[in-house]
Parts: C-alpha cells; structure tokens; sequence
C-alpha cells in the first residue's frame, strides 16, 4: 500500500474524493425546496464543497471560512466565484442573516461547541438551515496514535495545544442529546443522525493522509520541511502497525460521523 509522507494539496484533493459520503448525506438531507441566496461554509479547507455549492446554487452568494491560512491558498488556487476569508472559527460569526451554514468535517477541530451552534443558528434568516457534519475521530485508533505522536518527538512543545482538550480524550466531547438540548430551545426543527462508514483502500491510496487529512492541517501550520517530513513518517509507522495490509493487498478502515441538519 503507498503511504505518503509529505503533505501535498493534490493528494489532499484525491483523497477527497473518496472522502465524500458524509458530505453526500450530509446535502442530501437538505430540503428540496432550498434556494439560498446566502451560504456560508465554515472550516472549508481547500474548498471542494463551497465550489459545489456555488454551482447548485449559481445565483447564491458563497462565502468559505477557514483558520487555515495553508488551506484557503490550496482553495484559491482553483478559479471559482466563492469568496474566501480567513478567520477564527471560534469567535468568527455572520454579521447578516444566512440561509445556509454548513460544515462538513471541520468544527470538531473548534471548542465551544455549546456556545458555537446555537450562535450559529442565530445568524440564520427565516427558515434558514445549519448543517453539520462531525466526524468522531476519538473513537478511532488513528486519532489515538495521531495524539501520541504529536506528544512523543522533538515536535511536541509546538504541537501541545493545537487540539482541543475535549479532543485530546478517548470518547466524543459530546453526544447527540447535548447538540438536540442546545439547539431545541430555539425553535429549530433538528434532525439528528449517527453513522459509521468503512472505506476499503486500495494500494494507490495514501492510508496517513487519508485517515487524517483535516488533523493533520493545524500539524501543517505549526511544522514545515525535514520537521513536518520526521512527523509524519512517525505517524505513518504508527499507522502502518495498527491498520496493516490485508492479503488483498488494501485495508478497511471503519469511520463515525454524527451528522445534523436544524431549521428555524
């Protein structure tokens, strides 16, 4: 199986690819009636799902957020009319009611989660839509070793502080009950659901990147050149152990998402 050691944009773009279920689902659950005119997708990493957006929807107004300063030049390097900004996505909140926010894999990397949403569904315009898409990377061994890794190397001062806490534990921060209590009070109609994908990966796949493509991103910001390079061909050692090779020549890797779709 090829395994990557650098990190690279258009593997990052080929990977996702394959990556693309959750979002499918994720859109998929959006009513058929939805013709925004305004549409904010947070944590947008290289922006494949903003630029989908902007072509279901071409009249509609797009904007792309991201912490990512690394991410939002792989997204504007490819022609698109969405609108890219970089910000804070902690504090960062629409000044001017939106008919969709979404995200697709990116808000578990942000704290605050009780905070966040309900803000997020308070920037919506009348009979506007959140949707979110979380992946449960705790649950996963990828993620365990990934947290070894950053602690145990001459990395580790730099990397101590880029996940949050609640990440940083070995079960989800918090369940659908909590995501249902903090957003019902306002009125929303919320739908809630829980899934777990298994993605067989054949030997022209990169297994580091693709288990941790969006984990890996703040490592990016923080590491670069042999530094970034010694990482990740730490990571991947890890990897190659917990998720070896089958005689098929290829592995089945198993991922959780919990995904919400709330309208006011």
């Amino acid at each position: 199986m090829t395994r990557a050691t650098t990190a690279d944009p258009n593997a990052f773009a080929t990977i996702d690819v394959l990556r693309r279920r959750p979002v499918m689902d994720l859109t998929a659950a959006l009513p058929l009636s939805l013709t925004p005119h305004t549409v904010v997708d947070l944590c947008c990493g290289a922006g494949q799902l903003s630029r989908l957006l902007a072509a279901r929807w071409p009249k509609a107004d797009v904007l792309a957020v991201d912490h990512s300063p690394a991410m939002l030049r792989w997204a504007a390097d490819t022609p698109s009319r969405v609108r890219y900004q970089q910000a804070d996505l902690g504090e960062w909140r629409p000044h001017w009611p939106v008919d969709l926010i979404i995200s697709a894999g990116g808000l578990h990397h942000v704290g605050g989660h009780e905070r966040l949403l309900p803000d997020l569904l308070q920037s919506l315009g009348p009979g506007g839509i959140l949707a979110v898409a979380l992946p449960r990377p705790q649950a996963q061994t990828a993620h365990r070793l990934l947290l070894e890794t950053a602690a145990d190397g001459p990395w580790s001062d730099r990397l101590h502080d880029v996940w949050p806490a609640a990440e940083r534990t070995e079960s989800p921060s918090h369940d659908a009950q909590d995501y249902y209590d903090w957003l019902a009070p306002q009125g929303a109609v919320i739908d809630l659901w829980e899934t777990e994908y298994f993605h067989a990966l054949d030997g022209d796949v990169p297994l580091l990147q693709w288990l941790h493509q969006s984990a890996l991103v703040p490592v990016m910001d923080r590491l670069a050149g042999p530094d970034l390079d010694r990482f990740l061909a730490a990571y991947r050692r890890r990897l190659e152990t917990a998720y070896p090779e089958h005689s098929s020549g290829g592995a089945l890797i198993p991922t959780k998402w919990l995904l919400l779709v709330a309208q006011v």
